[in-house]
């Protein structure tokens, strides 16, 4: 991607930018409440243990969460659904005005706003008390919703829809394909995250978020059984004429599915206490990836990210923009480490890229004194394929190559700084005169050197071209050297 995924969180996820980022979230919205408490002893009355309660608070449910989580991230959200004529509806609205979510509900008599309270003692959920309705809602109700929800499109003008349903009634067949319909001809993305078997209903969506039970539900296959639940899930893609399809897996990240292919993206939470809105939160930024110019796959790396914020924090707790920031540049630390490895991993790394049909390039050198000229010549390196690789000289090369006062900085350090630039995939050392050995092993599809050399001259050219790779020379920066840098300190 042309850009990081901490520029884009902070630049485009801004409420005050010049072109408002705003998702309008249609779903089955409820309260959660929590009774906090403290398990001392076990009751006389039953074999069960009493919660001594020290606080209670109230949080945003359901498909109120997913608009809790894009305002979070900085986003315009609107939400749409159904509550009671009730006291919990008035706490609801209270609520999201707090939040700046903007409400657009439909009370219905008879009929109780959703609430689920949670009894914990400490950190641990030990009671769940749920007061829902579950039948569809009347179709006057209904009626009322969608010419709300139709209206809001050229009126507030959402840049993505998101169908949050929970099989509490709000999102009917009828209800989703005139959504759909209406979205779709406006060009305007539809996000859903799913529920129930019956999936016809979401046909003409842009994505569907399932986890891996209600993919493994929806394609009628056993929820352990993953390359049927994949299968099963393309051939839902290609059906339901989605234009991708992730699956998310709790601590085994998410599965994207996208033109018959799939790619496989890493779990990043630290820590789990609680599950609970991690779907709300998948979907949420996913919507703002997309928002924001991003690609299904990064928009997914970057849900990916969140939900492993929120899944280490107790309850239904929207991610934050400044949390996020905070994991992006936790993983990024992290992921440049990972760059410097061994030339046992660097040979699995190359294998996973090439089994994704991506291009190696291999570059080598000594890189003593990082400067510009440096950075560009990597990044030209880097255009010429999918991953480049940099070969370094240790320490021991460095002084046999360039005399006994170099390196000036170590390997180590060399590597770190290397690792850190975002055109370089991968840095390995190498302690001979020339890597040679490493190029042969390693077979690049492109080997790339910078300077003056003749492409038949470069060590290592002959296996890659046997191979039927191709040696590329490229031109260093003029008035750009380490000698040129250590000649003016020394004149300073």
């Amino acid at each position: 991607m042309s850009r990081s995924l901490a520029e884009v969180v902070h630049q485009a996820f801004r409420r005050e930018a010049q072109v408002p980022a705003r998702v309008l979230v249609i779903g089955d919205l409820m309260l959660d409440r929590y009774l906090w408490g403290d398990v001392e002893r076990i009751s006389p009355e039953a074999p069960v243990p009493v919660v001594r309660v020290t606080r209670s608070s109230d949080r945003l449910g359901g498909s109120a969460n997913v608009a809790a989580n894009l305002v979070g991230l900085g986003l315009e959200a609107a939400l749409a659904g159904h509550v009671g004529a009730d006291a919990d509806a008035v706490r609801i609205e209270e609520m999201l005005e707090e939040a700046g979510i903007a409400p657009f509900l439909t009370r219905t008599r008879g009929r109780a706003t959703i609430t689920k309270a949670r009894v914990l003692g400490g950190h641990q959920q030990m009671l769940r008390l749920d007061q829902e309705d579950t039948a569809a809602v009347t179709e006057a109700a209904s009626q009322e919703l969608l010419d709300t929800v139709l209206s809001l499109f050229d009126g507030w003008k959402p840049g993505v829809v998101i169908l949050s349903d929970y099989a509490k009634g709000t999102l009917t067949p009828s209800v989703c394909q005139a959504v759909i319909e209406f979205a779709r001809a406006r060009k305007i993305p539809v996000l859903v995250d799913p529920k129930g078997r019956e999936y016809v209903k979401y046909r003409g969506a842009t994505a569907l978020t399932p986890n891996q039970k209600e993919a493994a539900e929806a394609c009628n296959c056993g929820v352990r059984d993953f390359e049927a639940i994949l299968a099963g899930a393309e051939t839902l893609r290609r059906e339901l004429d989605l234009s991708f399809l992730p699956v998310t897996r709790g601590e085994h990240g998410i599965a994207l599915m996208e033109a018959g292919k799939v790619n496989h993206l890493p779990a990043t939470a630290k820590q789990v206490f609680d599950v609970s809105g991690a779907g709300d939160t998948v979907i949420a930024t996913l919507a703002a990836g997309l928002l924001a110019g991003l690609s299904p796959t990064d928009s997914c790396r970057l849900a990916n990210l969140a939900a492993g914020v929120v899944v280490g924090k107790v309850g239904t707790v929207p991610i934050a923009r400044d949390d996020l920031l905070h994991e992006i540049e936790w993983q990024d630390a992290r992921g440049q480490a990972d760059k410097i490895c061994e030339e046992d991993i660097l040979h699995r790394r190359v294998a996973r890229w090439r089994d994704r049909g991506e291009t190696i390039v291999f570059t080598n050198g000594c890189f003593d004194l990082l400067h510009a000229g440096h950075v560009t010549y990597l990044e030209m390196a880097r255009a010429q394929g999918d991953r480049l690789v940099l070969g370094l000289n240790t320490d021991r090369s460095v002084r046999a190559l360039k005399g006994a006062n170099r390196p000036i900085i170590g390997e180590q350090d060399r590597a770190r700084v290397l690792a850190a630039l975002e055109s370089v995939d991968a840095v390995v050392l190498f302690d001979e005169d020339t890597p040679e050995r490493l190029i042969c092993s390693l077979l690049p599809d492109v080997l790339v050197k910078g300077g003056d050399y003749k492409p038949e001259d470069i060590a290592g050219g002959d296996c890659v071209r046997k191979n039927g790779g191709e040696v590329h020379v490229l031109t260093f920066v003029d008035g750009r050297s380490t000698s040129h840098i250590v000649a003016a300190i020394k004149a300073g």
